[in-house]
Formats: structure tokens, C-alpha cells, sequence
């Protein structure tokens, strides 16, 4: 019988208005992490994960990982079209910081977690200008569809299907498997300051 099981990690800090939440009942367990105001109302933020481990060499693997990403993105966008919402364009820029966490977490050098959020923000900020930015993240193990199971797992979660449905433009997505068959997941979702009214 081969193990599977699923994490889903996500709790929403709202800081213009001074707000922390935190979902429950997805899967087994999740924590507090999440969603930054505005680029000028951000505290303090800890340093981005700034190098990754071992690089992947181009293989199937990694390739195969490029197509989870990709059905990812895909499956996010059909959900947001379902709703008669504006498909979120996939940044290489902001999937790089996605990917760099994915791989921290995959390698044990950062829990599970959204540690790091706000660097990762920052990080982007200095090639993106944006007005808000969230964070989905989550792990599995066994599943034949591991991009799947992850989305069906956000959507069913109140807090990560905000940040799907959310008032973004642009997207990064990173699937990262360890030595352990384990795939991190992480998606970021920022609105730029050109996208909306505000």
C-alpha cells in the first residue's frame, strides 16, 4: 500500500486593517502565513531564501516538475475563468522566489511553512511594483497527480480559494520533489500597481 497524504499550509495576515486569520480543517494541519497590504504598508521583512540547494540538472524529473507547474497555472486560470475572472499571467520572476522556497522547504532548510514571506515580496518588489501579494503553499506524497490534488485541496480550503479568486494580475508557481518522493508547492499571487483602481 503505498502512503499518501496531503498539507496545505495557509493563514491570511491582512495588515492595513490589522487583521490575522487562519484557516482550519484542511487536511491535516494548517498554519499562519499569507497575504501583505500594500507595498508601503509591509513591516519589516525577513531575507529571501537567496540560494537553492544542489541545482536539478535539465532531466525528465525536472521537466516533469515544469509540466506539474504548468498544469497548475492552467487549472488556477480554468477555476478563475469559471468565475468570469481575468486569468493570472505567469511571471518567471516571481515563480524564481516561488521556486526558491519550494526548494527550501523541500531540502529541510525552512520548515513548512510561509517563513520567509515577506522577503520573498521584497524580492520581487525591486523588479515588480505591486499593491498586494499572497501565498499559497502545500506539500503531498503518493497521489499520481500531485498538481491536482494540490488545487483541489486550495479550493477547498476557504483561505487559499481567496487568494485564488483574489484581485491579482500576475502569478508564479513552483513543484519541487525531494529525495523523499515529497512535493512543495508554492504559488504567489501579486497585484501590480498597474492592475485594478487602487
Amino acid at each position: 500500500m503505498q502512503k499518501r497524504f496531503t498539507v496545505i499550509v495557509l493563514g491570511i495576515v491582512v495588515i492595513a486593517s490589522g487583521v490575522v486569520g487562519c484557516d482550519s480543517g484542511v487536511n491535516i494541519r494548517e498554519i499562519a502565513g499569507g497575504i501583505v497590504g500594500s507595498q508601503n504598508q509591509r513591516p519589516t521583512p525577513a531575507p529571501a531564501v537567496t540560494s537553492s540547494p544542489k541545482p536539478v540538472p535539465k532531466t525528465s524529473q525536472s521537466s516533469s516538475l515544469s509540466a506539474l507547474e504548468q498544469s497548475i497555472h492552467a487549472q488556477i486560470n480554468e477555476y478563475r475563468k469559471s468565475r468570469n475572472l481575468p486569468p493570472l499571467t505567469l511571471d518567471t520572476r516571481i515563480s524564481e522566489q516561488a521556486k526558491l522556497h519550494s526548494q527550501a522547504m523541500a531540502s529541510g532548510k525552512v520548515p513548512f511553512s510561509h517563513d520567509g514571506f515577506e522577503g520573498r515580496v521584497k524580492a520581487i518588489s525591486k523588479s515588480i511594483n505591486y499593491r498586494s501579494a499572497a501565498e499559497n503553499v502545500a506539500f503531498n506524497q503518493g497521489f499520481s497527480d500531485p498538481a491536482t490534488q494540490a488545487v483541489q485541496g486550495w479550493l477547498k480550503s476557504p483561505g487559499h480559494y481567496k487568494n485564488i479568486v483574489g484581485d491579482f494580475d500576475l502569478t508564479g508557481v513552483s513543484v519541487v520533489k525531494n529525495a523523499e518522493n515529497e512535493y512543495y508547492f508554492t504559488q504567489i499571487f501579486i497585484r501590480s500597481a498597474r492592475y485594478g483602481l487602487f
